[in-house]
Formats: C-alpha cells, structure tokens, sequence
C-alpha cells in the first residue's frame, strides 16, 4: 500500500479532521523515530497514518479497535504484517500486545501527538513553531493538561533508549515540520 493509497483510505473511513490530522501528527512522528532509530521510514509512517483508521467505527467497542483496522487493511490487500501487528498492538484494550521495535514505538508516539497538539492550542497564537520543549515538558508533569495523552505510555520512550526529553523534542521537531498541514 503506498502512501497516497493509505491517505485515500483515511479520507473515506474517516469523517474527523482532527482525527485525522492526530493521524497526520502520528506519522510525522513515526517518519522521525525510524530515521532516528533505524526503522523503515515508509513502513513505521504508514504505521503511524493508518493506525486509527477505525476508531470512528470502534468508539462504542475499544475491544475492537485496531482490529478492526487491521481486517480493514488486509482486506485491501495490505499484507505487511509488522504494521498490521503495530496497528493492532497500539491499543492494548483489544487483547494485542507489543512484541516489536514499532510497536513500541507506535505506542509512545500516538499520545505523543496528542500532547503537542495540546501544547500548540493552549497558546494564543495555536501555532506549532510557538510552542518550546521547555514548556512541553513543563506540561508533560501536568496530569490535568491533555488528560487523554497518556504519560505512560509516552514514557515507554526509555524502552527503545530515547530520553524522555529527547522523545518529546523530536516528536515537537516533527510535528512542526508538517504544521501546515496540521493547521496549527
């Protein structure tokens, strides 16, 4: 599946176009993480766009979400099996769990996006270039900022050797280069 087919797949399953640009953001940050980890750029940012392909159809059932996106995949002939793992694995309420480098690193960098989106509505310009990896971490130790980026899980950065900080500024770094797109 290329790039431009799994966009034309995100354009018709999903109606949300912050959930799609989340799913924009998660790309970027994926694209980064396999440059900077050794990855498959192309693989681990398909990874990243595709893996909430679903959740509009799954939001009343998160025991099926990832699953289903995965059948969804596999359906149209996509028959990479490390991304269809990682995009099952990314939301361990389904039964899946991480077995891979990609998983893991998908599962840090969806909320990741979430976190940094946040970071950039917050100021009064909403602009991705504004916000400072000082105040991302600043709003990282603030449980009650971006309640639904889960830090755990953004902390699982330390398990593919990445420092907390050095996790955050890439996903930021990341995220600004696509900022455009991302409207903010």
């Amino acid at each position: 599946m290329t790039r431009d087919e799994a966009l034309a797949l995100v354009e018709e399953k999903v109606k949300s176009q912050n959930l799609v640009r989340h799913m924009l953001a998660t790309e970027a940050i994926m694209a980064a993480l396999a440059e900077r980890l050794g990855g498959d750029r192309e693989r681990w940012a398909l990874a990243g766009l595709l893996h909430d392909v679903d959740v509009e159809e799954t939001a009343e059932d998160m025991t099926a979400h990832g699953l289903r996106g995965a059948e969804w995949l596999a359906e149209r002939g996509f028959a990479d099996e490390e991304v269809l793992q990682a995009v099952r694995a990314h939301n361990e309420g389904n039964g899946s769990c991480c077995r891979s480098l990609l998983d893991r690193v998908l599962m840090a960098a969806d909320p990741l996006s979430g976190l940094i989106t946040a970071a950039a509505l917050i100021r009064p310009e909403k602009e991705l270039e504004l916000v400072a990896l000082k105040s991302l971490k600043k709003r990282f130790k603030e449980p009650a900022f971006a309640k639904g980026a889960n830090r755990e899980q953004i902390a699982r950065c330390e398990e593919f050797g990445m420092s907390l900080e050095q996790f955050l500024g890439l996903g930021l770094s990341a995220m600004q280069g696509i900022a455009p797109q991302l409207g903010l």
